[in-house]
């Protein structure tokens, strides 16, 4: 079970260790409102492309920000705490920013997983490129994303 990191300074003084000893610390974000099985089979490939595993999760504001006042679903602590209870997850820490380029910024990993959709330019990419690291793009699943199962579930209650 991964630690769900109240700070970026808690963050930091758990990585340390594991940086110091040339383990390869992984990073991938997103909102985690409703787990499904594409959500799983990322953080597999994540952990696939290092040691260490860094959820970056969406706070309430941010998903706000992004996907409007009716988001998201689950608040953010409920969704922090589900994610960091997967096996394959070492850390978890919620971000505020609508985007994961500080996120990144501040963890500094070897590799940022992605989705294939947003391609090798995506918004973190420089971020990414900065701290010495790569992109590992997942390709695109072919899933119901969850914006769609709830306009689903609402035209049809």
């Amino acid at each position: 079970m991964g630690v769900l990191c109240q700070s970026n300074e808690e963050l930091q003084a758990l990585l340390d260790p594991h940086r110091q000893t040339g383990r390869k610390i992984v990073t991938t974000n997103g909102c985690f409102d409703i787990i499904n099985l594409a959500h799983v089979r990322m953080l597999r490939l994540a952990k696939s492309q290092g040691d260490i595993l860094v959820v970056g999760i969406n706070s309430d504001a941010s998903i706000r920000a992004l996907k409007g006042p009716t988001r998201p679903i689950r608040p953010q602590e409920e969704r922090a705490e589900i994610v960091a209870s997967f096996d394959m997850v070492d850390f978890t820490i919620l971000f505020d920013e609508r985007d994961c380029t500080d996120f990144v910024l501040r963890v500094r990993p070897n590799v940022h997983v992605n989705d294939a959709s947003y391609g090798e330019n995506c918004v973190e990419s420089e971020a990414v490129r900065s701290c010495g690291g790569r992109l590992f793009l997942v390709p695109k699943m072919e899933w119901e994303s969850n914006s769609q199962l709830l306009d689903r579930i609402r035209k049809n209650p």
